[in-house]
């Protein structure tokens, strides 16, 4: 049982939610290589590229679908289809971990851009299912059902395979480790909380024990 008193425990996990909060959302190292693949909000923040496409496409096609006239179901229906055909080419398989080098960084400049792989798949996704609550026939609903499918089978398709790391295997710095220059800001924000956080353990350990030796 841990012996920290339960305000300070809180105040630990609340500093330990303010070091990390600038990268929780990136989802990938902070280094050059992966500047690409992260946006930068205000000084610090980074967040994932791929998943602020995903979310933007998702909002941009369900305004769409309900802001708009009734559209054909059968269009839709056409379109969910190609989005589920589309998830093998969207989500490839990775390399495998003893490939070249070589491979690795070919399969990388031959990466889809994410707003193919991300924006315009949920768009669809997200206008389907929007129209399907305004309009709801039996093309448009098998549409909105199609779309979730596909959704879904990209989701776990991607869960399964992971994050490309093809950019690391390549880099000089090695693999991702004490000399990662994408990892060193998390590290040194891990040190520096470490530091603040035991200061505060030791000041209350110290008055717990002055508090004992006043009585």
């Amino acid at each position: 049982m841990s012996r920290i008193p339960r305000p300070l425990a809180r105040r630990i996990d609340r500093l330990a939610r303010r070091a990390h909060a600038f990268h929780r959302w990136a989802h990938h190292p902070l280094c050059a290589r992966y500047g690409p693949e992260v946006v930068r909000l205000g000084r610090r923040t980074r967040v994932c590229r791929g998943c602020a496409l995903t979310v933007l496409g998702a909002v941009t096609g369900l305004a769409a679908g309900l802001a708009s006239p009734a559209a054909p179901g059968v269009a839709w229906l056409a379109a969910a289809a190609l989005l589920a055909a589309a998830v093998p080419l969207a989500i490839p398989p990775l390399a495998t971990p003893d490939a070249p080098a070589e491979l690795d960084a070919a399969a990388g400049a031959r990466r889809t851009p994410k707003l193919l792989t991300r924006f315009l798949p949920l768009a669809v996704a997200g206008g389907a299912l929007a129209q399907a609550l305004v309009a709801p026939t039996a093309a448009g609903i098998g549409a909105a059902a199609l779309a979730a499918g596909a959704t879904a089978w990209g989701t776990a398709r991607y869960r399964r395979r992971g994050p490309d790391r093809a950019a690391c295997r390549t880099c000089p710095e090695g693999p991702p480790g004490a000399r990662c220059s994408g990892y060193a800001p998390l590290v040194r924000r891990e040190h520096a909380m470490a530091r603040l956080a035991g200061r505060w353990i030791s000041a209350a350990s110290a008055g717990r024990v002055a508090g004992r030796g006043a009585r």
